[in-house]
């Protein structure tokens, strides 16, 4: 895995999945009636078919994980999709949106933390004094909400998966790579998904959900999985878990900007001072490594002059002196 400072190029595709994620928030809000399970379950489902059937066309070779690669990866599905979704969902019940974001958001911490040391590398200084920086701003964006302990519970798990959905992808990264992993995670969280959908709830719930919901559950599948999935994974491989956690600030901001879109009204000053605030966080952190310089290589001297050497007498009249 490359965890060296990569160009501008190795950056775009995570912040691309992020603000994917980060939209997703709003897209979300019409599935809140919908059966949990079973929706979730045909939105993995049908991500892994995509993700299967992009992987053909490109030509990527999937492998089959061996030995504790089934672990991890298992770790990926039931951490960062299918409990996530839970707590996100059952969270919003007992506290408000925000108060989920916020949690979420405090991501860059962990990642900053233990991200390098599963990577077998020393956390960066640079790093971890930016993470807090995002976190603040992601606050001022988010705003703070009303909770109870439940809901203080439900956001501390989301926080957890949110972290696990990254950390625990990084042994597994290295061989299988980004579409190896979201492919096999997808596949067994929508295994999961559909196991819990049986015993909760029951196929006959699905009937329930409107047209509306299904194509929300659509652009899920085929943006916020398939393809975020697929951006967020090649940029923790490209920079390393650490400084790919700073990005997920970015899914507040976009969270935002979509509300906006949306008609929920132009953002505060409190939204604007955030912006600003994760820009410059996200700036300090990911700005690469300086370097030390290099002495130029100084040439080497020339040769010193043989001494001469003193003539010799001649050891006979006939033999000549020596120079």
């Amino acid at each position: 895995m490359n965890t060296k400072p990569g160009p501008l190029r190795d950056l775009v595709p995570g912040i691309a999945g992020m603000a994917l994620v980060g939209s997703s928030v709003t897209v979300s809000r019409s599935l809140v009636d919908a059966p949990l399970f079973g929706v979730q379950a045909v939105r993995y489902t049908a991500a892994a078919l995509l993700l299967l059937a992009l992987a053909r066309a490109a030509r990527v070779r999937i492998v089959l994980p061996r030995g504790r690669e089934w672990l991890w990866l298992a770790g990926i599905a039931a951490t960062g999709l299918v409990l996530f979704n839970v707590a996100v969902v059952r969270g919003v019940a007992h506290a408000e949106p925000a108060v989920i974001a916020v949690a979420v958001a405090s991501v860059p911490i962990l990642l900053g933390v233990i991200g390098p040391l599963l990577e077998g590398r020393r956390p960066s200084r640079r790093v971890l004094l930016a993470a807090p920086v995002v976190v603040a701003g992601a606050v001022l964006v988010e705003g703070t909400g009303r909770t109870d302990a439940a809901g203080v519970g439900w956001a501390a798990l989301a926080l957890v998966c949110e972290a696990g959905f990254t950390l625990l992808a990084v042994p597994v990264l290295r061989r299988h790579g980004a579409w190896g992993v979201s492919l096999h995670a997808v596949w067994m969280g929508a295994v999961m998904l559909a196991v819990l959908a049986v015993c909760f709830e029951g196929p006959a719930e699905l009937v329930t959900v409107s047209p509306r919901q299904w194509a929300t559950a659509g652009y899920l599948a085929v943006m916020v999985t398939a393809v975020a999935f697929l951006l967020w994974y090649r940029t923790v491989a490209a920079v390393g878990a650490g400084r790919a956690g700073l990005l997920t600030g970015i899914a507040p901001l976009a969270a935002a900007a979509a509300g906006a879109a949306t008609g929920s009204g132009v953002p505060g000053p409190a939204v604007w001072l955030g912006l600003a605030v994760v820009i410059a966080g996200l700036a300090a952190g990911l700005r690469p490594e300086s370097r030390p310089a290099v002495p130029a290589p100084v040439p080497p001297l020339p040769p010193l002059p043989a001494a001469p050497s003193a003539a010799r007498k001649p050891r006979t009249d006939q033999e000549p002196a020596a120079p």
